[in-house]
Formats: structure tokens, C-alpha cells, sequence
């Protein structure tokens, strides 16, 4: 399943999850299309998770069998393929698709009944046609890593439902709107009911011509509904069903929150209060998985956050699975989103048209997420040339043009070199004092000197924000331990996370702070093994991050307990107060 709850009940749809034949481009005459699949391997899954292709990049090949009943239209829908998918059905190209970290779809009219080969070449190569994925801070995998759905829908289905929260004097208000698609042959018309809690409303839809999308929209006020939030996160089904002649032909079920975000001054604001966010930045990664995490391992992740009394996960640096979200939804666990993009070079040949599908695609699909607080992106990018400012104003401003209720920010690095607060909501930094900016001990003064930087007008209009410090840590590998607290260690990495912690939640100015990282993971070594793959302070041992407060494998290290302890600190300082 592509959601942790099911989204239709009128719609037929089964799951393609399961073994299917595959083939790795790894010999001298591998092009093109296989002559024949010799393996097989489970969807979803990297194909790293196999033995001989641990370090594999390149081309391979998916082949999967299904059956129709009867003539009709067929709705693949892809969770995630890292990081380029080409589909064919028959023989035919019927799709293509870029970037691993958003869902996307392949619409097949007219199928006949019985049986029908799908194929699906999958691409996790680096170069000019990939401007996102690129050797990088963490590892871009290989393979079909997310569910993979098949829907049998009609001439007019439901594409897409968004809702969107008001807080009113009166109550709650819902915000409605669903897009209708039309894959037949001619013009169709009918209606959509929309409903949630005690309330419904019923939509007439124009005539949509053929292969052409309409969206209708209205606004709900169902009554005695609770607002969510991580203390009650009390979730709503909206319920969305489309009729054709008085009969039901299709339907779209989402799950809600009734909750308001903004911003006021330096305050980020949770249904009219103030939120103080504590927690991580996490990335989709296992030793045994690859990015290709199963919603065991994802509820086992959460639940070190909840022991670490944390309400706050960065999905670093891209779009997370959506059963992820779900979990976070019912939860409580307040979220930033971001579209994929870290120290990405601008000037790729593909980065304009890249960036702008994954923000796209992330924004549609987890629209409704009430643990969204706030969507981000290219994170530690260029915040200071003057191409690097029309990049950021670009992209924060469609953020904004497809969600106006959700504060914007991204994560900077650059300091008093910043030039692109002014198009952010909130104010990010990554800091890593102890680390890479000076000596342990001095958190508080860096800060102090930031914010006097940031209160001014240098800072081109990031004074009178909230600040979220979105990154900051120390490395330390797993069993390194010596008294003297020497880099690497874990007794260094405590030293910096519990001075850090001391300082930023309990400093009036800032809302948020989000350790790097959750656990440690995996980084690309080829194209890089000069900065990730050296033992220096700045490099990578063991050819990963290791600044995780717990390893890849989830085994606590000694900032477990530090960090713990501070998180329950500002928790219960804040709980005093409500």
C-alpha cells in the first residue's frame, strides 16, 4: 500500500508489491531491452540490498506481469523509483519520470482483457541528466524503492483532493478542492459529493473534454471537530466520491487535521499558539533497506523519537514516503518538508526543470499532511550570488503559489553572506560550532552575534522572523570512546550536542532546533572520495555520515542520554506553561 490507510473503497485497486523479474545493465553486452531476466528481486527494495550489487550504479531492468478482466483504463501509481523511471507496456513507451523522492503516475487506455508485460527501466546514474541526484552527502540508491499500484478507474476519475484548514471565530472551515480527469473518448460530466465528519456538500462538474482536467472547489464547516496537534492528534476522514448518473463511479479518501500554522513576528504559530520545535533531521536510509525503509522500521524510528521526547522531524534533503507522513500524522510529529535539492549547482543543465517537478509533486501529494507545518528546499544552495537570489525568490515563491497556508524557509549556511531571507517565512541556519566553526564552548556567543546580524537591516529581511536552527551536531563513530573527548568520539559528540541543546531551547529567539542528524548514513563515495571518503575532520569515515545520535543500525550512542535529557527539559518547560 502506497498510504497506511486505505484511499478507496468504490475504486478497485491492487498492489504490484512482491518479486519481480530483474536485470542489472552490469556486462559488456547489456543494451537495451534484456533478452532475458535471469533474477528476480522484491518491489519495493534497493537493488543494493543484493549481495552483488551493494555499490551498483547504473541501469536496471523490471519486468512484472498483470492481468485485465475486461476493456478499460488502467492507472499505474508509482510511490518512488530511484532515481529515473521509463515504463513500457507491451513493448511501448508509456512513461518516464525523474526523481527518486516523489509519487507519479501512467495512465494506460483502452487495455484489453488478460494479460499485459510491464517494464520499467530504472536509472540511479549521475551526470548532466540529473541535475538533484548527485554524489552527494548521503546515497542515492537504485531501484523501484516504494509501493507500486494498479488502478482500475473510468472515463472520469478523481485525480486529486487538497483541503485546506480555517481556523474561524465561528469553528472550523474546510477548504476544498478536487481535480477531475477525463481519459475517454469524449466529453463526460456529473458531480462529487465531498463529506467529512458531519458535514457534506455536492459539486456539479462541467462537461471536461477528452484528455483534459477540470478542479471544483468548495468549503465545509463541520462542527464540534477537535484541532490536531501533537498533544491530540485527532484525525478526520474526507471522504470524496464522484457520480455519474446518480450512480458512484469513483471516490478519494484523505485523512485531516483541523489545524492553523502561521506565522506572527518571530512566533510560529499552532492553532494561536506558540510551538517550540525539538528534534531531528532524518534521512531514508538502513544498512539492510537502503532508502527502501518498510513501515516497521519507519513506526521503530519514530518511536526513538517519541523516547527522546522530540515533536519535530526535517525530512532531509527531499520528499519522504508518504506511509512516513502518515505515521507522523497519527503521531504528532510536527514536520518540514523539502523538496530534493542539497548543495545543488545551479547551473546543471536540468536544475530549473527538476527542482520545479519534485516541489510540484511534493506540494500535491502530501498537501493534506496536517504534521506539515512547512515546506522547504534547496537546502544549503547559493544564498549569495545574484543568480543564487533569483533561484531562491523562484523557488520559495512557488512554494507559496501552490499552498499559501504554510510558512516557507530554507536551510543556509552562508552567514552574513545570505542574501534570500527576505523570500523565506522563517529563518533557518545550519551551525555546526565545535565542528566545523570554531571550539566547543562557544555556542552562545555565536549565536548572540548572529542574531544581532539578523536583527538589522544587513540581514535584507530576516529580522522579526522565527529562526530555526536546522542543523548542528558532531560526528562520532559507534564504539569510539576515550576520556579526553578526542573528534570522533562519542564523548566529543556529547560535549557539542548538550552545550548546543542548552543553548538554542532555551534561547527566547529561536523556535526550533534540529540536531544532525537521527542516525548515521550512508554517503557516495564515487566522485568524492577526496571529501567523504578521507579521515580528516571534515571527511567521512567509513564512507558515512556519522553524526547520527544513534548509528545506522539504531544502536544508541552516548549523546542518547544527553540529548534525551535536554529534550525533556525544554518539553516539560514548555508544558508549564500551557
Amino acid at each position: 500500500m502506497l498510504r497506511a490507510f486505505v484511499e478507496h473503497i468504490f475504486r478497485p485497486v491492487s498492489s504490484l508489491e512482491g518479486l519481480w523479474d530483474f536485470h542489472p545493465d552490469t556486462g559488456p553486452d547489456d543494451h537495451g531491452v534484456p533478452s532475458a531476466f535471469t533474477r528476480q528481486i522484491e518491489v519495493p527494495s534497493a537493488w543494493e540490498t543484493l549481495p552483488d550489487l551493494k555499490g551498483f550504479r547504473g541501469t536496471g531492468w523490471y519486468r512484472k506481469t498483470f492481468s485485465v478482466e475486461s476493456k478499460g483504463h488502467v492507472r499505474l501509481v508509482f510511490g518512488g523509483v530511484s532515481h529515473t523511471a521509463t515504463v513500457f507496456l507491451d513493448g511501448k513507451q508509456v512513461g518516464h519520470h525523474y526523481d527518486a523522492f516523489t509519487p507519479f503516475d501512467v495512465i494506460l487506455t483502452d487495455l484489453e482483457p488478460g494479460p499485459h508485460e510491464l517494464l520499467v527501466k530504472v536509472d540511479n546514474s549521475f551526470g548532466d541528466h540529473s541535475a538533484l541526484h548527485i554524489p552527494n552527502d548521503y546515497y542515492t540508491y537504485g531501484g523501484i524503492t516504494r509501493p507500486v499500484e494498479l488502478h482500475t478507474v473510468g472515463d472520469l476519475f478523481i485525480d486529486k483532493l487538497f483541503a485546506t484548514p480555517k481556523r474561524t471565530d465561528a469553528g472550523w472551515a474546510l477548504a476544498c478542492r478536487v481535480r477531475i480527469r477525463n481519459v475517454g473518448h469524449s466529453e463526460a460530466g456529473g458531480e462529487v459529493r465531498i463529506s467529512v465528519a458531519d458535514h457534506s456538500a455536492c459539486l456539479s462538474l462541467p462537461d471536461i473534454a477528452p484528455g483534459a482536467s477540470v478542479e471544483v472547489d468548495t468549503e465545509l464547516f463541520p462542527e464540534a471537530v477537535e484541532a490536531w496537534s501533537a498533544e491530540n492528534p485527532k484525525l478526520y476522514r474526507l471522504n470524496a466520491r464522484l457520480l455519474r448518473d446518480g450512480d458512484v463511479v469513483d471516490d478519494k479518501i484523505e485523512r485531516i487535521g483541523f489545524r492553523e500554522i502561521r506565522v506572527e513576528g518571530p512566533a510560529l504559530l499552532l492553532n494561536g499558539r506558540p510551538l517550540v520545535l525539538r528534534g531531528f533531521n532524518r534521512h531514508e536510509d538502513h544498512p539492510q533497506f537502503g532508502c527502501a525503509i518498510p513501515p516497521a522500521g519507519m513506526a521503530a524510528d519514530l518511536a526513538l523519537f517519541e523516547d527522546l521526547h522530540c515533536n519535530f522531524l526535517r525530512t532531509s534533503h527531499y520528499p519522504n514516503d508518504m506511509r512516513m507522513l502518515d505515521m507522523c500524522d497519527e503521531r504528532g510529529i510536527y514536520v518540514w518538508e523539502e523538496s530534493h535539492s542539497r548543495q545543488t549547482p545551479f547551473q546543471k543543465p536540468m536544475f530549473d526543470a527538476q527542482i520545479r517537478q519534485s516541489t510540484i509533486e511534493m506540494v500535491e501529494n502530501h498537501f493534506n499532511h496536517p504534521c506539515v507545518l512547512m515546506w522547504g528546499s534547496v537546502n544549503e544552495c547559493d544564498t549569495a550570488s545574484d543568480y543564487g537570489v533569483e533561484v531562491h525568490r523562484e523557488v520559495l515563491g512557488l512554494l507559496k503559489r501552490l499552498d499559501g497556508s504554510r510558512p516557507t524557509t530554507y536551510a543556509g549556511h552562508l552567514g552574513k553572506a545570505d542574501r534570500c531571507h527576505g523570500f523565506a517565512d522563517i529563518v533557518s541556519w545550519n551551525i555546526y560550532v565545535g565542528w566545523y566553526v570554531g571550539q566547543p564552548g562557544r555556542t552562545a556567543e555565536d549565536l548572540e552575534e548572529r542574531l544581532r546580524w539578523l536583527d538589522s537591516p544587513a540581514s535584507l529581511g530576516g529580522d522579526n522572523k522565527p529562526l530555526i536552527i536546522s542543523e548542528f551536531g558532531a560526528g562520532a563513530i559507534y564504539g569510539v570512546r576515550n576520556p579526553q573527548a578526542d573528534p570522533w568520539s562519542e564523548e566529543f559528540q556529547v560535549v557539542v550536542l548538550d552545550e548546543a541543546l542548552r543553548v538554542y531551547l532555551n534561547h527566547p529567539r529561536v523556535t526550533g532546533a534540529a540536531i544532525w542528524q537521527f542516525c548515521d548514513v550512508r554517503v557516495t563515495r564515487e566522485g568524492n572520495n577526496e571529501t567523504y571518503n578521507s579521515y580528516s575532520p571534515m571527511g567521512r569515515p567509513r564512507c558515512m555520515n556519522n553524526k547520527g545520535v544513534v548509528d545506522e543500525f539504531r544502536r544508541p550512542k552516548l549523546s542518547y542520554a544527553a540529548v534525551k535529557s535536554r529534550m525533556a527539559a525544554a518539553k516539560q518547560a514548555r508544558d508549564s506553561l500551557c
